[in-house]
């Protein structure tokens, strides 16, 4: 079975968001296709790994049916909280550095 895999308005959000922090923080052109990369990994790991297996992931709150999928990347990574909404849909709902303190 494989799940339909949408990103939320807010997860866009995020993903400019961290998008425009690498950004602001790149210093050669390098750093600017890392920061392309970043978005491109996220995307396709969240695409891949929720279509396949939503329920593998730790849960997040009280909520069962709201995880988080960790997502490595360098010496860190990022944190997506998605939500699994019916039989055969998964909404990413947030997107954060693991060193964030908590979604925005």
């Amino acid at each position: 079975m494989s799940f339909v895999v949408e990103l939320a308005p807010s997860a866009e959000a995020d993903l400019e968001r961290l998008f425009d922090f690498l950004l602001d923080r790149a210093e050669t052109t390098d750093d600017l296709d890392r920061a392309q990369t970043a978005i491109d990994a996220i995307r396709a790991t969240a695409q891949h790994r929720l279509a396949v297996t939503p329920f593998s992931f730790r849960k997040a709150a009280q909520n069962p049916a709201q995880r988080e999928l960790i997502i490595p990347f360098g010496g860190a990574g990022y944190v997506a909280l998605y939500e699994i909404v019916s039989p055969s849909k998964v909404v990413l709902l947030a997107v954060r550095h693991q060193r964030e303190e908590d979604y925005h």
